[in-house]
């Protein structure tokens, strides 16, 4: 049996959630190397596919889980964990069997680590010892052998209450969120609950019901839970709420809110530079913050919340736009990180996600222009996108053909009950039809309609269903003819080719050639960019419609400005190796005077301004 690493890594990366698909196998292919990865539990129609496709490939027996099965998203859930977590337990078993030799996995598995690690440092020694040294060594160096958590993520957002055969809402406890992470709670996975998209007090709740979220015996949770976050505040407020019902967060993953994959959950004008400065100047406060709250709860329970867990190391981490080694290097010596994540550069090796090869060759040649923030999202919150996407290209498609929308296929992201009475997905074509009729048009307008409002309509993907198929087609599951949706970061923009994982650890840990360009603007300056573009969609809606008000302006504002203002020692300062700080600079200098024009547009004019200008004449 292989150790719970829930609170072990060699490694000081981990590949965070990307999509449905893209990660939905990540730790099959890479845990054996401990690597942490995260895959998502969107989608449990993708997830018995994936479990079939690995069930076959490997021999094992699988038996389907219809969608008639009482509790068929958990259980479909839980049958892929175990699957997961029995095959990288087999990986391991047979990585320390494996002879040491030059060029197969166990030796990968060494080369692939940090240069700091004790363990690489002990299997140099190992590769300079002599014959009689290596035996003892070799001991050594298979005892240190462990895998990468198997991760998975909530977004705490999507909780649909799908409806019984009957025509009625099913009980609370089998909606998308709770049946998720039920389903997780009752595999043998061993790893953490990434929650992210904010705070859902109903399903914290539910982690009462499963004990291996507690501490027994004095032992670490079986499942940890990590919390990724934007902020610190909101952040300090789901730790208390955790606290109160006796759940430990094993982890903060702070995520730029602008300067990531996927949806982008923009904080109120708060940089990333300033957030991790809040978390470091607390960190140390965190267990009087969470400890007497958790020591609480057990009581009432009449449990003991045993000395070894006091004062406990909670991780910090960080993602979102990390492009090289100096980066990383700030995020850890200047904030105390314990690791950071690396996302969609990892869309570019194979050997790690779960994405077809058109759709690759697509993100290698994209610029900074074919990535953007889009309204594709049918939850209203801002998507990253591929331009010219095949999934852009088949919604336009069904445009032009008179028959706007998508068949819903799955309905995860159903929320609009604007024309029925069961919510439905604005990206469907019944939501579309609905909307375009009751806006006075019997037929659907052309694609280049000029009526915002229907632009708005048609700018709605199909991404529940549409994230997973990348994945289906590598895998030889699905046509290639089939659209598919991808959710790069900005920063992919720099990373031009496809790469071996080799090439990308030894890029991360500045051991190998650096594969951006040395003119790749600082991390912290494409965020604060993101932001003021931000700001200035906020400024034109202020314009259009008076929402938000000026005083939420004012004070996305000043914080932007505060945030600029912390980083001027940070420019007198010498960077890490290989850190871009004359681009902090250059941005800082530019956003600065470019905020200042846009909060001049947003306000009033004076009433008295005009007949003063005559006068004067």
């Amino acid at each position: 049996m292989i150790q719970n690493t829930a609170y072990q890594t060699h490694h000081s990366f981990h590949i965070p959630v990307m999509g449905t698909g893209f990660t939905i196998d990540t730790a099959l292919r890479v845990a054996r190397f401990g690597i942490n990865s995260v895959a998502s539990l969107v989608d449990d129609i993708l997830i018995e596919r994936i479990r079939k496709h690995y069930c076959k490939e490997k021999g094992l027996p699988f038996e389907p889980i219809p969608q008639s099965h009482p509790d068929a998203r958990a259980a479909r859930i839980t049958a892929y964990l175990n699957m997961v977590q029995d095959e990288v337990d087999s990986q391991i078993e047979d990585l320390r069997k494996m002879p040491f030799e030059p060029g197969n996995d166990k030796s990968k598995y060494f080369e692939l680590l940090p240069p700091d690690s004790p363990v690489r440092a002990l299997y140099e020694c190992w590769l300079a010892a002599g014959a009689n040294e290596k035996a003892a060594l070799e001991e050594e160096l298979n005892k240190a052998i462990v895998p990468g958590t198997i991760d998975v993520n909530i977004m705490t957002k999507l909780d649909r209450l799908p409806y019984g055969k009957d025509g009625a809402p099913l009980p609370t406890e089998f909606s998308d969120a709770k049946a998720a992470l039920r389903g997780f709670a009752m595999s043998k996975a061993r790893g953490s609950m990434v929650f992210s998209a904010g705070i859902n007090p109903t399903l914290y709740g539910y982690l009462e019901q499963f004990p291996d979220f507690y501490s027994q015996n004095g032992e670490p949770p079986k499942k940890g839970i990590i919390l990724k976050v934007t902020d610190y505040r909101s952040s300090m407020i789901q730790g208390k709420f955790l606290a109160k019902k006796g759940v430990e967060v094993r982890e903060f993953r702070i995520e730029s809110a602008l300067n990531c994959g996927g949806h982008a959950f923009a904080s109120d004008g708060f940089l990333m530079g300033p957030i991790l400065q809040e978390f470091k100047d607390n960190r140390e406060k965190f267990p009087e913050m969470f400890e007497p709250l958790i020591d609480n709860y057990y009581r009432k329970k009449g449990w003991t919340y045993s000395e070894t867990r006091r004062n406990r190391h909670i991780f910090v981490t960080a993602q979102g736009g990390i492009g090289n080694n100096g980066e990383m290097r700030r995020l850890m010596d200047s904030y105390g990180l314990d690791a950071t994540g690396w996302a969609s550069p990892f869309l570019l090796v194979p050997e790690v996600t779960a994405l077809d090869d058109a759709t690759r060759k697509q993100l290698a040649e994209a610029g900074e222009d074919q990535l953007y923030q889009s309204e594709a999202s049918p939850l209203g919150i801002l998507f990253n996108n591929l331009r010219n996407s095949t999934s852009e290209q088949w919604t336009n498609k069904r445009i032009e053909e008179g028959r706007p929308g998508s068949p819903c296929p799955k309905g995860y992201l159903v929320s609009n009950r604007e024309f029925t009475e069961k919510p439905i997905c604005t990206a469907s074509k019944e939501y579309q039809g609905l909307k375009l009729k009751s806006l006075g048009y019997d037929v659907a307008p052309p694609l280049s309609s000029p009526d915002p409002i229907v632009q708005k309509v048609y700018a709605k993907q199909c991404i529940c269903d549409q994230l997973a198929n990348g994945a289906l087609i590598e895998l030889d599951e699905m046509k290639d003819s089939q659209p598919v949706s991808v959710c790069p970061g900005p920063n992919i923009a720099y990373f031009d080719r496809q790469y071996s994982l080799r090439e990308m650890a030894a890029h991360i840990y500045g051991i190998g050639p650096n594969l951006v360009p040395e003119n790749r603007p600082h991390m912290f300056a494409k965020d604060l960019l993101l932001y003021v573009n931000y700001f200035e969609k906020l400024a034109t809606r202020h314009v259009e419609s008076g929402d938000p008000g000026m005083d939420y302006l004012r004070e996305f504002k000043e914080n932007l400005e505060a945030g600029m203002a912390y980083y001027g020692p940070m420019l007198t300062a010498n960077g890490m190796p290989g850190e871009n700080i004359a681009s902090l600079a250059t941005e800082i200098a530019t956003q600065s005077l470019r905020l200042e024009e846009l909060w001049l547009s947003v306000q009033p004019v004076s009433v008295n301004a005009a007949p003063i200008a005559a006068a004067a004449v």
